[in-house]
């Protein structure tokens, strides 16, 4: 049964609907709002959104900040700040299913948002207030931290994620839901995105400058996990009574999901690709239009119209269906990324109108991919009455992490390559012509490819009516 908050600002219920969403013939109990089925109420919707704060800031910053501070404030080898970004981020691969089984045996997931985002906080701040100025003892405790940090991290997204399976069974309404966490996820990789390279700027660059981002970026995952602990608190919960027995049962299931692992598989490449364009930001506008402080200009560029296009969004997803729009948003990613190959010859301003139409293409693809993911678990805990949203978060927000990392690692390799010299100090080192090349490729060609090709992963993607909730169609 659907489910609302108990405040009094609960929205009035829908029609009914077809699978789109839109007004038709809707069937209760098949994933889908039905006739009389009641909406989730403002405070649910805000509640849920702002945890956002968390997995915005985390899964900006780091890929935003860590390679340049080892490259150019620590002196580490380009090659070698790849490896420590993307190692510790194995690790998540083992922990975020192990951390959504363990979800899984909990009635409540709430008490993991916020015991796993308090200890996020304090750990990202630790993790840029190292003792060591460069050098080995400096790099290792880095990864150390980042270790640590990454795995409190598994801990509040993976139960974050399986929420709204179980807060609602509409089809159309998880589309809502989505759109107001996207929302809230876009402004915290604007803020924390922007503000994290200011910050740095203003309060002296090197170490302290990033101690103090640092500190700013453990607020903002602070308040997000007070705020979604809070907003949630006395939502419904649609919790089948029992998961599948074992693990091995568990992965079973998820493996003869077709069309999750095509979702999951398409996602996880193109988390790959955002982040090798994040991890290039500070390079791009170092070394390619030469505006160091553009980096928060490309930033906002890349997020703000996302603030205002997520109706849009929603509109589309209403009239197309999730499927279709998701691979609209991609292309749009990738032909806005092929065309950032002229930004030496044209203007900055056009450069961040170009960034601007990737930032479009980069909220629809999220709002859609988020959005599909609880259909997939709905229809599964419709087919099986069983309860395990968390294994396929796990396995989800595993890979997400893993190609999250992935991308820094894919931009140091073409930096190592191309040539790039590294720093230490904070201030970047004089580039030859090789080197550029390679940023402006790892910024642009690279990201292009891995998001528009993913994309035909979803071939194998059931979108019909009877895969996204009935229990008589296995995707």
């Amino acid at each position: 049964m659907a489910t609302t908050d108990s405040s009094a600002d609960e929205a009035p219920t829908h029609p009914a609907r077809d699978a789109l969403g839109r007004p038709g013939l809707g069937r209760p109990g098949l994933g889908r709002p039905g006739l009389g089925r009641p909406v989730l109420g403002r405070r649910v919707l805000a509640g849920y959104a702002v945890g956002s704060l968390v997995t915005g800031a985390f899964g900006t910053v780091p890929g935003l900040l860590l390679l340049p501070y080892l490259t150019d404030t620590l002196g580490v080898a380009a090659g070698v700040a790849g490896l420590l970004v993307l190692l510790p981020k194995a690790w998540d691969v083992l922990i975020n299913p192990v951390a959504g089984r363990i979800s899984d045996r909990r009635p409540d997931r709430r008490p993991f948002l916020l015991i796993a985002g308090l200890a996020l906080a304090v750990l990202f701040a630790a993790m840029f207030a190292g003792p060591f100025a460069a050098g080995g003892p400096a790099a290792a405790y880095v990864a150390l931290a980042f270790l640590a940090t990454a795995t409190a991290f598994a801990f509040f997204q993976v139960p974050y994620v399986a929420m709204p399976a179980e807060l609602t069974d509409g089809y159309a309404e998880r589309t809502r839901l989505m759109t107001w966490r996207v929302a809230v996820l876009a402004l915290a990789i604007l803020v924390s995105g922007a503000l994290a390279p200011l910050i740095v700027v203003r309060t002296g660059d090197g170490l302290a400058g990033h101690r103090w981002a640092g500190l700013f970026v453990a607020t903002l995952i602070a308040a997000g996990t007070l705020g979604v602990f809070g907003g949630t608190r006395g939502a419904a919960m649609r919790t089948p009574g029992q998961s599948e027995p074992s693990w091995r049962a568990q992965l079973a299931v998820v493996a003869a999901n077709r069309s999750f692992r095509a979702l999951l598989l398409c996602f996880v490449i193109q988390s790959a690709g955002i982040a090798t364009m994040l991890a290039g930001v500070q390079y791009f506008a170092d070394h390619v239009i030469g505006r160091p402080a553009g980096a928060t200009v490309l930033f906002a560029a890349f997020v703000g119209p996302a603030l205002l296009v997520m109706p849009l969004w929603s509109r589309i997803g209403r009239s197309i269906g999730k499927l279709r729009s998701m691979v609209v948003a991609s292309l749009l990613f990738a032909a806005g990324a092929l065309a950032l190959l002229g930004a030496g010859a044209v203007p900055p301003v056009a450069v961040y109108l170009i960034v601007a139409v990737i930032g479009v293409g980069y909220a629809g693809q999220q709002v859609f991919a988020l959005a599909m993911l609880p259909d997939r678990i709905a229809h599964d805990t419709a087919r099986t009455g069983r309860r395990q949203a968390g294994v396929f978060t796990g396995l989800w927000t595993a890979g997400e992490t893993f190609g999250l990392a992935l991308g820094p690692g894919i931009f140091a390799l073409v930096l190592q390559l191309s040539g790039y010299e590294s720093a230490s100090g904070g201030v970047a080192a004089v580039q030859d012509d090789a080197a550029r090349l390679g940023i402006l490729l790892g910024f642009s060609v690279i990201p292009a490819a891995l998001v528009g090709m993913a994309v035909f992963l979803l071939r194998r993607y059931d979108d019909s009516p009877a895969a996204v909730g009935s229990p008589s169609v296995e995707a």
